[in-house]
């Protein structure tokens, strides 16, 4: 197995690194030996665009036509026909990073905050991965948590994990309540006439891929984990890469 690292991210150059370091050459060019590409994760921004603003189909051209690519959301017209290794299909990196951006989510807020996390009244909208790791990280500090769910099945849940539980559908009655509020669903929840009833002291941070709250004040933090702890998530991709390609030597 040779990789060259095509990322540009710090999380991408220590993934390589790491990588290195387990025994895997890691190509410092494009070469005729390489097997696999590894790009950043997520791979693609806006406009179909390569995140490390390389032009993939030069990079592809100037690699061996049978290499394995290795990055996240890897739907793209110029890679059909290569074999893919995409590590945002993988529920054990999504787990992982699901923690690792919940930590990162308490870097974001506490600057904003006059008050301590313990006792702090804080609402989290959605009951996903990140959602979860979100609030037990709060619980465990002694928030004052409260978590709004569709599901009734899901409210029930957080009620059993000892957090207080909101139907989403009436969260504007209970906006003017928290502190602190964090957004994981990747759709619009809160329009912007609803988030006038927050307290003005309010800190609103959106994790989610889509806006989920409306409003100028929002504090806008997505692609976390490469950002605050680019080392954890460089090594996450570098242990799931090699998990993922021993499963399939089998």
């Amino acid at each position: 197995m040779v990789i060259y690292c095509a990322g540009n991210t710090k999380a991408s150059q220590y993934a390589a690194q790491m990588l290195g370091k387990a025994g895997i050459h890691v190509a410092a060019k494009p070469e005729d030996s390489v097997t696999h590409l590894l790009l950043d994760v997520p791979s693609f921004g806006e406009k179909g665009l390569l995140r490390s603003g390389k032009k993939l189909d030069a990079l592809l051209s100037a690699l061996p036509n049978k290499i394995t690519v290795c990055g996240g959301n890897l739907k793209h017209p110029l890679l059909e026909g290569y074999r893919k290794i995409d590590l945002l299909q993988d529920a054990e990196y999504l787990a992982q990073n699901a923690y690792i951006t919940a930590e990162c989510a308490l870097d974001v807020a506490l600057p904003y905050l006059d008050i301590t996390i313990r006792n702090c009244p804080t609402l989290i909208i959605g009951w996903g991965r990140i959602g979860k790791c979100l609030g037990q990280l709060l619980k465990n500090m002694g928030a004052d948590i409260a978590i709004a769910a569709r599901k009734e099945t899901d409210r029930a849940m957080i009620r059993a994990l000892g957090m207080k539980a909101v139907d989403i559908n009436d969260l504007p009655d209970q906006l003017d309540r928290y502190r602190l509020i964090f957004n994981t669903a990747p759709e619009l929840v809160l329009k912007r006439e609803e988030m006038t009833l927050c307290r003005e002291d309010c800190v609103k941070i959106d994790l989610a891929s889509k806006p989920g709250m409306e409003d100028e004040d929002v504090i806008i933090a997505r692609g976390l984990p490469g950002i605050h702890f680019p080392e954890s998530s460089g090594k996450l991709i570098a242990d799931t890469l090699l998990r993922l390609c021993q499963e399939e030597i089998g």
